[in-house]
């Protein structure tokens, strides 16, 4: 099948006018050190927004002639595109808002590469570096609002919804703007776009025009996640544990809607979080919330979590189901406890340093097969560190449903294997189970083949 493409020249703005001929060397460099296929790859997702596809292994073969060149002038730059999607475009302008994410796609390629990998002034071995490092990235990217009260809500939620639970994420997404929050979400379909939707309906009745529309991403996920043009701030983090640091050090709140196996890795990850003992009297509001549809959803997530990490982990957050304006009421007043305590203990209200997020929640994990089969998935151990291997496998899952490198391991080399405790693999196995049949794990209209195997 042939897809509309059109060929392009464009002309960034603002600070990345100009770049260095090392810059643009090593960005155009095909080989495993250069920066040429991740900056394809960003640039090719940015691109293709509004698209019903959530396979980046079929969106890069779906558009094998793409190409994005990097033109030196004594002016300046300009990137010119080869067979990029129609759909950015309209009568042969790009659509501004998918302009601005290709030049942040650029500015993170560049920045990572050139003041980050190699920087030694950033111990990507610690814990400390590893935040550090988050921060720069973060200022760099010119999100972080230092003169602004606490107002940001980070929206977790899946792509893979239906109807009534996306008008019910734009009901609290408006209900959030009419109180002044602004929405930050992974910035793609579904559960992502919803929440901002209804916020920027709510900020324009209240005619507040600097709303913030925040989208934090990634490369291995931004294929299968294009940015939705209403985020105008876009990241890309490194990696996805940079990406979740990101989320949790950078918002007042969490709003949790209904989701597949990327959604259960987010709620482990900051529930692992919460956990750590030295976060046990940080104020940080947690709502799961959906229409009564997603009820049953998530009576099995609580299910799921009592089953593992205990009630201690219950306690973090609050179920919510068809009360849209409960959990923008409820998210405010968490929200003012958070300044409070910030004001308190002399924490940036911008961003949240105090949270103590351990190493073995930064640690970028790949999930080969032979990591995927030896995570420790003990009912002995700590509740936080339980935590943070289930975040590992559901990962896992999601590399083996939507991502690239992902998807081409399942087909090479066969289903992951996760084993552990039989009191574990059992509430796993039913969570599963349950997001299959009620089809979380990838577009309604997409057969699900499970890309893993439960080991009990």
């Amino acid at each position: 099948m042939q897809y509309e493409t059109v060929d392009a020249v464009i002309s960034p703005e603002g600070s990345l006018e100009v770049l260095s001929r090392a810059e643009v060397a090593k960005l155009l460099d095909t080989s495993s050190g250069g920066l040429y296929t991740t900056l394809r790859n960003c640039a090719l997702a940015v691109l293709n927004v509004g698209a019903e596809l959530d396979d980046g292994k079929a969106l890069l073969e779906r558009y094998k002639s793409f190409d994005i060149e990097i033109i030196q002038e004594e002016r300046g730059i300009k990137l010119k595109l080869t067979g990029a999607p129609a759909s950015a475009f309209v009568d042969g302008i790009m659509i501004k808002g998918i302009s601005e994410h290709l030049l942040a796609v650029l500015r993170d390629v560049v920045y990572v590469s050139d003041k980050i990998a190699t920087n030694p002034k950033f111990d990507l071995m610690s814990s400390e570096g590893i935040t550090n490092a988050v921060f720069h990235m973060l200022r760099n990217a010119n999100i972080l609002r230092p003169n602004t009260n606490p107002n940001r809500v980070v929206c977790w939620g899946g792509h893979s919804i239906g109807r009534k639970e996306y008008d019910y994420t734009k009901e609290v997404g408006y209900q959030l703007g009419l109180r002044g929050l602004d929405p930050c979400t992974g910035c793609g379909p579904g559960a992502m776009k919803g929440p901002m939707k209804g916020a920027t309906i709510g900020h324009a009745k209240q005619r507040i025009r600097s709303g913030q529309y925040l989208g934090i991403t990634e490369p291995g996920i931004i294929a299968a996640e294009s940015p939705n043009p209403i985020v105008n701030d876009l990241v890309i983090m490194p990696d996805i544990e940079k990406r979740l640091e990101a989320f949790v050090r950078t918002t007042h709140g969490i709003v949790v809607f209904p989701g597949g196996a990327g959604t259960a890795e987010e709620i482990l990850y900051i529930l692992g979080i919460l956990l750590h003992p030295d976060n046990a009297d940080v104020p940080f509001p947690l709502i799961f919330t959906g229409p009564p549809s997603s009820a049953g959803y998530f009576k099995e997530i609580d299910a799921f979590i009592a089953a593992t990490l205990g009630a201690e982990a219950q306690r973090r957050y609050q179920i919510m189901v068809n009360e849209p304006v409960r959990v923008a009421t409820q998210m405010k007043a968490g929200i003012a406890e958070v300044r409070a305590y910030r004001k308190q203990h002399d924490d940036a209200y911008y961003f949240n340093w105090s949270l103590t997020i351990e190493h073995e929640f930064q640690k970028p994990f790949i999930p080969t097969h032979e990591n995927m089969r030896n995570l420790e998935l003990r009912r002995d151990l700590p509740a936080h560190e339980l935590a943070a291997n289930l975040r590992r496998a559901f990962s896992g899952i999601v590399a083996g449903n939507v991502k690239d490198e992902g998807i081409r391991a399942i087909e090479k080399h066969g289903h992951f294997e996760i084993r552990g405790d039989t009191s574990i693999m059992e509430p796993l196995d039913s969570l599963l189970r349950s997001f299959v049949a009620q089809h979380r794990m990838k577009l309604p209209v997409t057969e699900y083949v499970p890309c893993y195997r439960i080991i009990k």
